[in-house]
């Protein structure tokens, strides 16, 4: 299946997969410096990130600014990870993380993943809107590489 850039609408924001749309510097502007899980990431590490994944933004419809980000690390057959989802601080507050998540898992859905992961120390309410819920094995998970 071919990766597509199709946009979705939320009231003043477009929601978008486009490449071409994404602003790397003030995503890793914020990630680096106002999100508790990438605080100081360099941005080599940043713009590898986003080059391996599937990335999505949040536009505003009349600016073209970018106001919120999520990036996807999948194989488009079996699993993804979602992660370094960042809504910009005053567009928090208006649902624009849980369309963008909901555009984000939309996008997903035609590929039959068996599995979206995510962590989250902070916005469990976000997540569960849109269908995510804890693990119901944790004890089965492990991981290399602990923060």
């Amino acid at each position: 299946m071919t990766e597509t850039t199709t946009a979705a609408l939320y009231g003043a924001y477009e929601i978008s997969a486009d490449p071409a749309r994404l602003d790397a510097a003030r995503v890793h502007h914020w990630l680096s410096t106002d999100a508790y899980w990438a605080l100081g990431r360099p941005r080599e590490k940043q713009d590898a990130a986003i080059a391996g994944s599937l990335n999505f933004g949040a536009y505003h419809r009349r600016t073209g600014e970018i106001a919120a980000y999520a990036r996807v690390v999948t194989d488009h057959a079996t699993f993804a990870w979602l992660c370094d989802v960042y809504v910009d601080r005053p567009a928090r507050g208006t649902g624009l993380g849980t369309a963008l998540v909901t555009a984000v898992r939309d996008h997903l859905e035609p590929y039959g993943l068996r599995r979206i992961m995510l962590a989250t120390a902070d916005a469990h309410g976000v997540y569960e809107k849109v269908g995510f819920a804890p693990l119901k094995n944790p004890d089965m998970w492990m991981s290399l590489g602990q923060d």
